[in-house]
């Protein structure tokens, strides 16, 4: 149901509250340079700092700028299974085409725990929902095996994989029919080649382009050319988890002018070092260096 080069989007924040023409118009960037959906308020769009008006407003604004030109997921998943159904219910009821919900993070739930959650979201709000497992930002893992259960409900229909195994990734295609997108930039290409369907992407955010044709190319097979994208984008997929994401992302897209420097506490602004090394990085690939306010020496 979902395949290609999807954006993790960052929410753009100006004087601390939401910068709607920002937001707009890198829902316009993404879609005139080939990007297949749009995913709002997923971990690179700060939703664990959104409070709840501010979390559904940005579903608002995408779903209302995306105009029904490419699918947005929104991110939905909190560690509360109520809460979750409250955001998912919203996103259905503005029109989102899918909801990407998380594994419950913190309280560390059982097997069945995660079962039970994603089975009783599936239940009460029926829109295609994209279980996204990442433990190492949640400290819990969502077992193939438990994803095998899951992939019996209709409207359990992919699986963001982020635990960065490729055994687990093969495990998943077996045991399921579900759709794997990848969950780290620098696996997409390993990951399709075994039989994921793309991505939802950090280095998206920048290159949108290059990263919609790597993902092009492995889905219809021209593995030359999808490694040679691969290994020219590789040092953006490294240097955007310099720091915690997103703080490198957004620190490169405000060089580029794209949005405000402004990250939302906990998370800081980056730090000087390794400012300089993504700013050398970025002034590497020609059309993001235009943009850049500065290039470190």
């Amino acid at each position: 149901m979902f395949q290609g080069s999807f954006v993790a989007i960052t929410t753009p924040f100006k004087n601390n509250e939401i910068d709607e023409p920002a937001l707009r118009k890198l829902v316009d960037f993404h879609i005139e340079h080939g990007t297949s959906g749009i995913v709002p308020c997923g971990t690179t769009g700060e939703s664990p700092t959104l409070s709840y008006e501010e979390h559904n407003r940005v579903v608002d604004i995408v779903i209302d700028q995306v105009k029904g030109r490419v699918p947005v997921i929104a991110g939905t998943g909190s560690n509360s299974t109520s809460e979750t159904i409250m955001l998912t219910k919203h996103a259905k009821q503005v029109g989102a085409n899918g909801a990407l919900i998380i594994t419950p993070y913190y309280n560390k739930p059982t097997q069945e725990g995660l079962y039970q959650h994603f089975k009783t979201v599936a239940e009460q709000v029926d829109i295609p929902i994209v279980v996204y497992n990442v433990p190492g930002r949640t400290g819990v893992n969502i077992a193939p095996e438990t994803l095998e259960r899951l992939g019996k409900f209709k409207n359990i229909v992919a699986v963001k994989e982020a635990s960065g195994s490729l055994d687990q990734v093969s495990q998943i295609l077996a045991k399921t029919n579900l759709t794997v997108l990848s969950g780290d930039d620098s696996l997409t290409l390993p990951m399709i080649s075994i039989g994921a369907r793309g991505v939802i992407s950090v280095a998206a955010n920048i290159l949108p382009g290059r990263m919609a044709k790597l993902v092009a190319t492995a889905l219809a097979g021209d593995y030359n050319m999808s490694r040679k994208i691969h290994y020219e984008l590789y040092p953006i997929f490294k240097v955007m988890f310099v720091e915690t994401n997103p703080i490198p992302v957004k620190a490169a897209m405000a060089a580029m002018h794209m949005i405000e420097p402004e990250i939302r506490l906990p998370l800081t602004a980056i730090g000087e070092a390794n400012k300089n090394t993504l700013l050398k990085i970025l002034a590497g690939y020609e059309e993001l260096a235009s943009k850049l306010e500065c290039v470190a020496k």
